[in-house]
């Protein structure tokens, strides 16, 4: 029986500091407002012990514009996408993470990515919890062509969805946890080294969206085989 090798990779998005503070001097114009974030990976041994192998920043941007409509119920008519109806419910993989000379060296992503930048399928084939099916040859949001064959996002499991305690405001609930794991059969083969969280109107199998990307991170190069699973645990903080 070959044994599963578990990598798991925490990324959290939260605001900086200052990022929303009430202020109509000139600080709040003479400097841009910028969410950050953090990315943890760890390798798990069979004992259930975690070793952080490498940390990097997070920095996303995209994805803010389909949450303010998110929270007034109301479409912003300056755009037709994202809608005031998306939530987060998809999540995606690519291999444009790093440097082509350097697979070990993530470049950071940057407020105004739209999409991934060398997105691969979760699965080749479709299913109740994949979606998007593209043939390779199709163009992707942000332009690019996809590479492959197949559904580039998954759904996330609601058993992965909790809300914690966030001890640095009053232990008020305002972290969500989104675990997602890639398993033994999803995303065989491929040089994985960005990830991302994105928005729709539905979470139902086979949907063509829209898909909107509400967040992505950056690590470094990871060979996806069926004898590993990826498990990435995601902090919104709120």
């Amino acid at each position: 029986m070959t044994k599963i090798k578990d990598t798991i990779i925490e990324a959290k998005d939260f605001y900086g500091e200052k990022c929303l503070e009430d202020n109509v001097g000139d600080y709040i114009f003479s400097k841009p407002r910028r969410p950050a974030g953090e990315v943890r990976i760890y390798e798990q041994d069979a004992k259930g012990r975690k070793k952080l192998i490498h940390k990097d920043n997070l920095v996303t941007y995209i994805g803010r514009e389909m949450l303010a409509q998110r929270l007034v119920n109301f479409d912003n008519s300056f755009f037709a996408t994202p809608t005031k109806d998306e939530y987060i419910c998809w999540f995606g993989l690519g291999e444009g993470g790093v440097r082509p000379a350097d697979p070990l060296d993530p470049v950071s992503p940057i407020n105004n990515d739209q999409y991934l930048y060398s997105p691969v399928p979760v699965s080749d084939t479709t299913g109740s919890i994949y979606a998007d099916f593209h043939t390779a040859g199709e163009s992707f949001p942000g332009g690019g062509t996809y590479s492959y064959t197949g559904s580039y996002v998954k759904s996330f499991d609601i058993s992965g969805i909790s809300f914690q305690a966030d001890a640095l405001n009053d232990s008020a609930q305002l972290v969500i946890q989104i675990t997602t794991t890639i398993g033994v059969n999803d995303a065989n083969g491929y040089q994985l080294s960005e990830a991302g969280l994105f928005s729709a109107e539905s979470n139902t199998g086979g949907y063509s969206g829209n898909f909107t990307l509400f967040s992505r991170v950056t690590f470094p190069s990871l060979i996806k085989t069926a004898d590993r699973r990826l498990i990435f645990v995601w902090y919104l903080f709120v």
